[in-house]
């Protein structure tokens, strides 16, 4: 059971967007990580796809999710770093996804099996709730970096924290 979380690094995004958050030198003195994420895209959609790199590296991952939207329920899957959806530019103005991300023991030269639970948030009917497993590389996590779709970038007042939990 955690015990104790520890704020490791917090990022804001700036004026002018960024095409990506990252994490870097990420120390090996916890047991897990926890990403706690607000963005938004400029892309021109009301919701697309975050990803997430692991020690520079976007292969070697599968993904599978369970969702909903309105009166839908569904799950999709593949061989690609997806996380859940998040917020694009023609979602509600000023309104951000949100998710968290839990990686249990990142020191491990093992595959990462890794939990997600995010949101968009949208004032009308396309909005998504979901729930999903990543596997990722097998590696010690060193850097972590979140980037939107395609070319595109987070917005200003995009966040991201990253925690350090120790087990008892």
């Amino acid at each position: 059971m955690a015990n104790t979380y520890t704020l490791i690094a917090s990022s804001t995004v700036g004026s002018g967007g960024a095409a990506y958050v990252e994490f870097t030198s990420i120390p090996a003195t916890y047991t897990d990580l926890k990403l706690v994420l607000s963005l938004r895209g400029d892309q021109a959609a009301t919701y697309a796809s975050g990803f997430i790199s692991f020690n520079g590296s976007s292969t070697g991952f599968v993904h599978k999710f369970v969702y909903g939207e309105g009166a839908t329920a569904a799950s999709f899957g593949g061989n690609t770093n997806q996380i859940a959806d998040q917020n694009g530019d023609t979602s509600t103005a000023n309104t951000f996804s949100n998710a968290e991300i839990y990686i249990p023991n990142y020191t491990l030269s093992n595959s990462k099996s890794v939990s997600i639970d995010g949101v968009t948030e949208n004032n009308a009917t396309t909005a998504f709730i979901e729930l999903g497993v990543l596997v990722g590389p097998s590696a010690a996590i060193t850097s972590i970096r979140i980037s939107p779709s395609a070319t595109k970038n987070w917005v200003q007042y995009s966040t991201a924290y990253l925690y350090g939990i120790k087990s008892s």
